[in-house]
Order: C-alpha cells, then sequence, then structure tokens
C-alpha cells in the first residue's frame, strides 16, 4: 500500500530519477561504443525536464478554478500526474562530427558517462539518508 507523503514522493522520485541514470548510462556506453560506426547517430535520453514541468504543474494553481458546466469544456488548470513521466530516447539527427555520417564525439560521451555517473551516486546517496532518517525515528 503506497502512502501519499512526503517520504513516499521523495523516494519514487529517487527511484525513478535512478532507474533513469542507469538507462542513460547504457544509452551514452552504447554511444561511445559505436563510435567510429559510420551512418550511427547518437541518442539521448530525457526525463528531468518533463518531470520539472509536471511537479510544477502540480504547484503553480490558478488563483480562481473555474468550474466546468460542460463536458467538452476546456479547464484553465490541468495537473500532470509527475508518476506517468517516462524517461524518453532520441535519436540526434542534428549535429555531425565525422564525414561518415556518425555524430558520436567520443570525448563528449566518456564525459557524460562520468557525469552520470556521479549523478547515480548522488542519488543512492541520497536515498540512503532518507532511509537512515527513517531508521533514526524507529529507534528514538
Amino acid at each position: 500500500m503506497i502512502v501519499n507523503n512526503t517520504f513516499s514522493k521523495t523516494i519514487d522520485l529517487l527511484h525513478r530519477s535512478m532507474s533513469t541514470a542507469t538507462l542513460r548510462q547504457a544509452v551514452h556506453a552504447n554511444n561511445f561504443a559505436n563510435a567510429d560506426v559510420p551512418n550511427f547517430k547518437r541518442t539521448e535520453v530525457t526525463f528531468e525536464s518533463e518531470l520539472g514541468r509536471a511537479l510544477d504543474s502540480q504547484r503553480n494553481r490558478p488563483v480562481i478554478k473555474l468550474d466546468l458546466t460542460h463536458p467538452d469544456h476546456i479547464s484553465n488548470w490541468q495537473p500532470r500526474d509527475h508518476q506517468e513521466v517516462r524517461p524518453r530516447r532520441t535519436l540526434d539527427f542534428v549535429t555531425q562530427t565525422d564525414n561518415n555520417g556518425n555524430n558520436v564525439c567520443p570525448e563528449q560521451e566518456f564525459n557524460l558517462l562520468l557525469t552520470n555517473q556521479m549523478r547515480y551516486i548522488l542519488l543512492s546517496q541520497m536515498a540512503t539518508f532518507e532511509f537512515s532518517q527513517v531508521n533514526l525515528v524507529l529507534r528514538g
């Protein structure tokens, strides 16, 4: 049973962010491995910006909420559930770095791999901290 409180929302967000970081690590590793393959297009993972927009839509309610008198009317505020946001893989067709059609820059992919690894470590430390706070309350 999932309880709707700050702790469960935080853990859910951490879990989803860690899953996205795992997916992103695999995508960057695949990009890095195919850096010399002709016509290979790099893949990107987007998640955080969509998640931020969903969380903002839940937070930023209008001053006046309009009542709908007909089912076909459009509401002035529609909150978006953050749990419906999924990571999205997109192919990068815009940039091109090599003459063979490959747009992977190995140095950039390696830096993205390292950045993502640090992000995952930070997220896991945050999850450990959240559970240690619960453990502290239960022991006290």
